[in-house]
């Protein structure tokens, strides 16, 4: 049996009409169009697609997982799909939003995927994901039948060279701003630095410190390629141990670049930091003592996310 994918682009065209109906139903739009751009990228970061076998019965489970510290970004998904359940864990530590109604699944869930699609590797992932619910879903297929099918897809591997076919429309190569924005939105780039970005505080010297952005990430170059491009930041994208990647800078210019790109856009845990950072900033750039404080603030806020921060000595 073969399948295929259908990614769907959508085309702005047509005069505008000026009446407050259409302005508000092209906000609320636009509003939904930001949020499951955003959704693809914290996706790309921190979610998973899962074909799993248990007790015999074979099940879809779509999962995003985060530090209780964060546990607000995973209500916050929750509210705006109007579907899945948040566990957290006994430990309450770490949390997941999951979703396993094969019927979300397919009305809710595969729609936004097949509109926005993965820009890394789990794209690879999302295709077994949905296969296995096509496969789930035919009725015309016996229980033996599904399961064989079911097995040789759970078996399938992603191949070491696999790069997401949304990049297609550029070769598989950026190379600049252009083609960098042809393929990455910037809600998807939110919601990816939301996941796997950091805004933090470095030494230079024993007695200065810098403001520094980076994110990191296995596989997928021609991501921090793109995420290079967009925010400006002209330091190379470099190989780290295992396999993995990373953009990163502390230059005054690209900071002040990241500053206004981000400005009043995340919805977790990440905003307060990037706020936090953003001030810093513009108010204590080159104040080692003040910065020294905001940094061991910062560290109290993630380790224990119930501590209040004086934020009028920050």
């Amino acid at each position: 049996m073969r399948f295929s994918y259908f990614t769907h682009q959508r085309l702005n065209v047509g005069p505008l009409v000026n009446s407050t109906a259409y302005v508000n139903k092209h906000s609320l739009s636009e509003n939904r169009a930001n949020f499951h751009q955003w959704l693809v990228g914290f996706t790309d970061g921190d979610g998973s697609f899962s074909v799993v076998k248990q007790n015999n019965k074979w099940s879809l489970i779509f999962k995003i997982g985060q530090s209780t510290y964060n546990l607000r970004v995973l209500q916050f998904i929750k509210k705006q799909l109007g579907a899945g359940n948040i566990y957290v864990e006994k430990n309450k530590k770490m949390a997941d939003f999951r979703i396993r109604d094969l019927n979300t699944i397919n009305t809710i869930l595969i729609p936004i995927f097949e509109e926005y699609p993965l820009l890394t590797t789990k794209f690879y992932n999302y295709e077994k994901f949905k296969n296995a619910y096509v496969i789930l879903s035919n009725s015309t297929l016996s229980k033996i039948e599904k399961d064989k099918l079911l097995n040789e897809l759970s078996l399938s591997i992603v191949p070491s060279d696999y790069i997401s076919p949304a990049w297609k429309i550029v070769n598989n190569t950026v190379s600049n701003y252009e083609t960098a924005s042809r393929i990455m939105t910037k809600g998807w780039l939110i919601g990816f630095t939301e996941a796997e970005g950091s805004f933090y505080l470095v030494n230079k010297t024993c007695t200065r410190i810098v403001h520094g952005f980076e994110i990191t990430q296995k596989l997928d170059k021609i991501v921090l390629m793109s995420i290079k491009y967009l925010l400006h930041i002209n330091t190379n994208v470099s190989t780290k141990k295992a396999g993995y990647f990373s953009i990163a800078t502390t230059n005054s210019r690209a900071i002040e670049n990241i500053i206004n790109y981000y400005h009043n856009t995340m919805k977790g845990m990440k905003s307060a930091e990037f706020k936090i950072w953003n001030r810093s900033y513009k108010k204590h750039k080159g104040d080692y003592l003040a910065l020294e404080k905001i940094r061991n603030n910062v560290r109290i806020m993630k380790n224990y996310p119930h501590v209040v921060l004086n934020k009028k000595k920050e």
